[in-house]
């Protein structure tokens, strides 16, 4: 299994290769063109979700061995997810949720930030390499990714995070992060300049320092294969769940809907359709930074528009990086025409899509938004009517669901996150402000009202010494990681 960039087929790389280096020299993101190659027969899902993640991983990842595999799924998932099905599936009303929050920072990053670490470690043993990870977070890619590379010997991280664009509870989760390999520091600016100062690393003069360093940069983003590949386990998971519970039959089709900025989630869907799932429909739940929706009606992808600070801040985002991928494989393989949408974007802030490109996206991908009042009632209602406890994040991919919710077809809604990680505004949403209340004043008025305990790593954050202010305009960008690389090789 062979992967290349999406916008220039001739550097070809192995697995290994593309997780360690996490972007292409080009700025493109890493694919392979044999996903059709890699089946799997729903009939034949069953075991435990650590089954069917050697299924995935020894498709995809087949430059690993066996051994190397088998020792990253046990450190990965054998003890670090507080439920015993990892990611498990249960009832919303007449839909279901996956629940991907089980993990040690509690959001669905940990998934895959609970595998990456093994992935990069195995493919540098032996070699003498150091690694330097630089990642831009909207929120939750940032805590997962730096408790996943805490103390692993050979590789440094870097996370940075838009200044007061995430909640309280995700900015104290990154700045009192403890290793002497991390480092954590808010921009100016928000996700989108962050995102692209990372990228832009990986052709600056930063990486020529770093090489001065004997160091190598990659990513933890979603633009990393190696985060995408572990996303697909848990759609065959929740299939396979579902079988097992008697909701559907082998063969049977699927709905998913995802809430979404970056679009690698849901990315990991199509991935999972792909090799055989039968899904039927994505369905791209966004918020008010509704991009996302405005190209899979329109064809039109336009981000020259103002970035709306939400309560679901994960989402804020209006460059989707992992979009790139999906244009790829949609669009035939066709490299040449996706960088020629890359660089409109770059430059020009727009591309489109004829009508027959559009058409096929259509087939698979769905979408529908929600404003910061939509996904407040929708989390007061779950509440309300079903008794759930939601995240504003699943409250947006809930009411997109209802929209394309058809009884013939199961619905799974991706529930991607703990509401704990954002609890002022999912109290304020059911019973309203607390005068003069800071997050962790709200976090327990959420559970003495609920009676659901907030996650242990989260509650324990109250009495955790802040160790992380930094922050640094986006042009410092470059030279924070060359400095944190010196600071921890």
């Amino acid at each position: 299994m062979l992967y290349h960039s999406t916008r220039n087929k001739n550097e070809v790389l192995s697995s290994r290769e593309a997780v360690l280096q996490g972007l292409a020299r080009d700025g493109g993101l890493f694919v392979t063109d044999d996903l059709e190659r890699a089946q799997i027969d729903p009939a034949s899902l069953k075991g435990s979700y650590m089954d069917t993640a050697r299924r995935v991983f020894s498709l995809l990842l087949n430059d690993y061995s066996k051994e190397e595999l088998e020792s990253a799924i046990q450190a990965a998932y054998g003890h670090t997810f507080s439920a015993p099905e990892v990611t498990p599936v249960t009832k919303l009303g007449k839909m279901h949720l996956l629940e991907l929050y089980h993990g040690p920072t509690s959001a669905f990053k940990d998934v895959a930030l609970s595998m990456l670490p093994q992935l990069m470690s195995k493919a540098l043993s032996g070699t003498g390499k150091k690694i330097m990870i630089a990642t831009a977070t909207s929120g939750d890619t940032g805590k997962a990714a730096l408790a996943g590379f805490k103390d692993v010997p050979g590789i440094g991280i870097s996370v940075f995070y838009p200044e007061g664009g995430v909640s309280a509870i995700q900015e104290l989760q990154m700045s009192t992060q403890e290793g002497k390999n991390v480092a954590v520091c808010a921009v100016k600016g928000n996700f989108d300049d962050a995102q692209t100062a990372v990228k832009k690393l990986f052709s600056s003069a930063a990486l020529e320092e770093l090489a001065r360093l004997g160091v190598s940069l990659s990513s933890a983003n979603s633009i990393n294969v190696g985060r995408l590949v572990p996303q697909i386990v848990y759609y065959f998971d929740a299939y396979k769940q579902l079988m097992e519970g008697g909701v559907l039959r082998a063969g049977d089709p699927i709905d998913f809907t995802v809430p979404t900025g970056n679009f690698g989630d849901v990315l990991a869907g199509y991935c999972a359709k792909r090799m055989g799932l039968p899904v039927r429909h994505l369905v791209v739940a966004s918020n008010a930074n509704n991009v996302l929706t405005d190209f899979l009606t329109t064809g039109v992808y336009d981000r020259r528009r103002d970035l709306v600070k939400t309560i679901s801040p994960s989402m804020d985002i209006l460059v989707s990086s992992n979009l790139e991928r999906a244009l790829y494989w949609i669009d035939g393989g066709n490299a040449e025409r996706t960088l020629e949408r890359m660089k409109a974007l770059q430059t020009d802030g727009v591309y489109r899509v004829d009508a027959e490109l559009l058409a096929k996206l259509q087939e698979t991908f769905l979408a529908g938004f929600s404003n910061d009042e939509e996904t407040r009632d929708a989390i007061r209602r779950a509440w309300e009517d079903e008794g759930r406890l939601i995240d504003p994040h699943t409250a947006v991919a809930w009411r997109a669901a209802e929209r394309h919710f058809d009884p013939k077809v199961p619905m799974v809604v991706l529930s991607t996150a703990s509401p704990y990680k954002f609890c002022r505004d999912v109290y304020e949403a059911i019973w309203g402000e607390i005068p003069g209340a800071d997050a962790f004043a709200y976090m327990d008025a959420l559970r003495d009202n609920t009676g659901v305990e907030p996650p242990k790593a989260l509650a324990e954050l109250r009495t955790k010494p802040v160790l992380w202010d930094d922050c640094t305009e986006i042009a410092g960008v470059p030279q924070y990681v060359v400095n944190a690389a010196k600071r921890i090789f």
